[in-house]
């Protein structure tokens, strides 16, 4: 009996969770940065995903989405990609040895909680700030806990909110 062979031409596990990661940046309403995660087990189970946007029960169009100063800044009141995929997981067990992929390399705070929660690898496919300070700063932060960085080289697939 022959057996037939797979297909070559499926994508990596990389790929698969850095698409979610990029399907998930879609539901965010920021008109100028869209980010998305995915968090992942070692069994390559999807344990949570995230976007950036405003927390729960806070209207989106009550707050401002520029790059204002003070009151008038996004950066106040959104909650990161990275933060929504940790408080979005039914179990905060699963979370110690996962990876996380994203598609912004995290800022400090999220560095924090990510160290916390005791996800070992950070995948990213973006790091347009790295020469930001909060960015410096959470990646010494990564670092000194252990947590691995991967830049994600991999293909990227093409995902558009039509």
């Amino acid at each position: 009996m022959a057996l037939e062979k797979h297909r070559d031409d499926y994508i990596s596990w990389d790929e698969y969770f850095m698409g979610i990661a990029q399907l998930s940046a879609l539901r965010s309403k920021d008109p100028s940065t869209q980010v998305g995660a995915c968090i992942v087990d070692k069994d390559h189970k999807v344990v949570s995903i995230g976007y950036n946007g405003m927390p729960r029960g806070v209207d989106d169009e009550k707050v401002p989405w520029g790059h204002g100063q003070g009151l008038e800044s996004k950066y106040l009141y959104v909650c990161h990609a990275e933060l929504n995929a940790i408080l979005n997981t039914r179990d905060a067990g699963y979370l110690p040895g996962c990876k996380l992929y994203v598609t912004l390399f995290p800022c400090n705070e999220c560095a924090k909680a990510i160290v916390q929660v005791g996800i070992k690898e950070v995948i990213y496919l973006d790091d347009k700030h790295h020469d930001d300070d909060i960015y410096k700063a959470s990646k010494s932060i990564l670092e000194m806990a252990g947590v691995k960085l991967t830049h994600y080289q991999g293909p990227v697939v093409n995902i558009k909110a039509e």
